[in-house]
This record gives C-alpha cells, structure tokens and sequence, in this order.
C-alpha cells in the first residue's frame, strides 16, 4: 500500500490511536509471552541497516528506504520474505513490527523515534541518538510519556573490548571508582590512546547542483532538513560531512567513545558545564576538521578529545592526582592490580535488549542515559559552528547568555514534519 504523504499526515493521529498496543502484547501490561518471538522493521537499509539483520531474540518482518535501489538490494539481502516499504510510517503502523530500528542519517533520527514510540514500537537507534540537543530532549520525553523501551546503539559501556584500552569498561570503571586515581580525572581521546575521529568525513564547500537519481525520493531524504540543492556527496555514505545531517567524526564516533566516559565518571544524570574548542573556522554547510574540544565539569572532570595525530602520544588515557592509566590497560600504580582486587565490581547492567522488551526493564543504554552522552557531542557541535568557548546549564540544559548558541538547540523542521509529541 502507498499513501500519499499529505493525506498520511492527517489520518495519522487515527491510525496512532489503533496502534498503541503492539501485535504480541497480552493484556493492557506490555508484557509478551516468553515463546512469542519479536519483530522488527529496520528503516534505512543502505548501509549501517542491512548490517543489522541478525540479532538475538527479534524477527526480521519489514524494511524502508526512500532509495529504490537500497530498498531492491535489501529485499533480496533478506533471507525469508518481509514487507517493504518507501514511507517509514507505513513501516512503524505495521501491526506485524514490534520493534523499531532507525539506521538512516541522524537529522532523521528524533521524528522517527518520537512517531514510533506514539505508535506504541519500541525503538533501537543507531547513534547519534540526535542531531541537536533539543531533539533530544523530544525523544526522551516521548520514550518516557509513551512507556516504550529503548536502545541506542552503542554497547562499549557494557561489552566489548574499548579500542585500545586493551579490556571492556567494567575494570576501567571499577578502577575509577575504587578512588585509587584520585579525583577530579582527565579523560583523554585521541589517536594515541587507540581512538580515530574519522577527519574523512568532511563536507564539500560550494556544491554543484546535480540531476536526481530518478531511484531516489530527494525530498523525502531532506525531510525535516532545509531544503538543498542535490548533490551525490550529501546523501549515502557522505552526508556525515554536512552540518544539517550529522557532524562529521564527531557526530559518526562521539558517542561509541565518549558514552563510556560518562558512565566511567558516573556522571549519566549531569552534563558537562563547559565546551572549549581550538579548531579551523567552520563552514556554514559543511563540516570540518578540528584539533581540540574540552569539556570541564563542575566538580573539575574533564573530557578532552584530540582530533586526527594532534597531542602527545604519551598522555594517558585515564589522567588522575594519584595515578594514571594508559592503552592496553596499564595503571602505574604500584601493586594497583591487588589492591583493585578487594573492590566489588561494578553493578550489572541490562543488556539484552529482547528481554528487556519482553520484561519492560530499561536497556543498559537508553533514552536518558543517551541523552546525556549526546548531549556532549552537540555542545561540541555547537561550539565548533561557533567558533568559541560555550557555558552550559547541566540542569537547564541551556547555554548560559549566549542566544546565537541557544538558537542551536532547537533548529527549525521543515515542514510537514515536526517533534510534537
């Protein structure tokens, strides 16, 4: 079934209301019978979605791409028959989807939540969790008025081995809160303690206007984006490089590596106070490099990342008054691997997402701990478009006397879409 999208927009308040329950639910308690098997429709199938076929516990039922060629590729990729469709709101009103997997550009990411959420899905969301910090705030609070259970698809901070630390972060954050480095601590992340920014994804200045691929809907690409003229290297697997879609290597990386800092410091409830940058000026469109963003806490933590080779290869990862801790996990505190030994280990987390769907328990990475970890990437963002050193309300979350700033938090949506939830 196609639907014409101006017609969708007005029956969707009445399909909303037929879809809060979703298909395997028994009962008005939101629980799903332990035999019943999950489904999932995976929205966005060019790349990242189609890598994202097979995961424990849910069934592949449905995908949608607004490029034909990628929705074709991803049909004949699937292994049974599913459904596909060119309109994600087909997809998330499809009785037969339970869970919902966003894998398009990141300026997509918040409508797409908000709309599956009030549709009663629940949501696993590649990273960024959101483009700005406002929309961040949408996806929260609709996760949490609508009860829905969601993922962000990052998991360094509870499984595997974090880059070139040498080990996963569950001794790195028994060590810090043992207390044995001291406080406040510096984290670092650069190349030289294992980490790439990713500089490649950088924009083009000064765009030439190009024929529209005839297999792909532009405009519904754009959606809530302001409207451009097309060009191959703003869509696919360039569109990183563009201010209105995402935010190069930091928006790509920011949160797989700076979202087990912030559970490391403990610090999921609190934002950083201050964003410093040392970088080249920034295109109005499209992004570009930088050497240094700061972020300073209020108790004096600070997150430091150093973009491409700049730095001193022999600063630690892990920098505190009484000790520091270095790649492959080398602490140089004397006997620091016995002493570490009388300490608990940290408390377990939910990680298994189709249980915690099943259960209604919160996902080890969710709305409200990765709204806090992306907020730090789009302070850095923000400050970067800027040009200069920003102050930010933790509490607020708002820059503090600073309009030019504040105006980036909530950016305009092109119409007809919008954040209402």
């Amino acid at each position: 079934m196609t639907l014409n999208r101006r017609g969708f927009l007005k029956t969707a308040g009445t399909l909303t209301a037929l879809t809060l329950v979703p298909r395997k639910v028994l009962g008005g308690n939101g629980f799903i019978a332990p035999s019943d098997q999950l489904t999932r429709g995976i929205i966005g199938v060019g790349g990242m979605g189609r890598g994202h076929y097979g995961y424990p516990g849910a069934r592949l039922t449905a995908i949608c791409d607004v490029d034909q060629n990628h929705l074709d590729a991803g049909l004949s990729a699937a292994k049974e028959k599913i459904k596909g469709y060119h309109d994600f709101r087909e997809l998330i009103h499809d009785p037969n989807v339970d869970v919902v997997h966003i894998a398009t550009p990141p300026h997509w990411h918040a409508i797409m939540s908000i709309e599956a959420a009030k549709a009663g899905k629940d949501i696993w969301c590649e990273k960024p969790m959101t483009r700005t910090i406002g929309e961040g705030k949408a996806v929260k609070a609709a996760v949490e008025r609508y009860n829905r259970i969601f993922r962000l698809n990052t998991w360094f901070r509870f499984k595997d081995t974090f880059y070139g630390l040498g080990t996963t972060v569950s001794p790195l954050k028994k060590l810090v809160d043992s207390g044995m480095l001291g406080w406040p601590l510096t984290v670092t992340i650069s190349m030289h303690t294992g980490f790439n920014w990713k500089f490649f994804w950088v924009g083009k200045e000064h765009l030439e206007t190009q024929p529209i691929p005839k297999e792909l809907d532009y405009d519904f690409w754009l959606g809530p984006a302001p409207y451009k003229p097309y060009n191959e290297h703003r869509v696919h697997q360039t569109f990183r490089g563009y201010w209105d879609y995402d935010a190069g290597g930091l928006g790509d990386m920011g949160q797989h590596y700076i979202d087990p800092v912030q559970y490391l410091l403990g610090k999921d409830d609190e934002s950083p106070i201050k964003v410093e940058i040392d970088a080249p000026q920034q295109h109005y469109d499209a992004v570009g490099t930088w050497r240094t963003i700061t972020y300073t806490y209020a108790d004096g933590c600070k997150i430091v990342l150093w973009g491409g080779d700049y730095g001193n290869p022999d600063t630690p990862y892990i920098s505190g008054p009484n000790g520091n801790v270095y790649n492959n996990f080398i602490c140089d505190i004397p006997n620091w691997q016995y002493k570490l030994a009388e300490f608990p280990d940290p408390l377990p987390q939910e990680c298994d997402f189709a249980e915690c769907v099943r259960t209604r328990h919160k996902f080890a990475l969710n709305e409200a701990n990765g709204f806090r970890s992306c907020t730090i990437v789009n302070m850095g963002a923000v400050a970067l478009q800027l040009g200069r050193t920003l102050h930010f309300d933790s509490e607020k979350l708002e820059f503090i006397n600073d309009e030019a700033a504040n105006r980036l938090l909530n950016q305009p949506v092109r119409a007809p879409w919008n954040l209402n939830i």
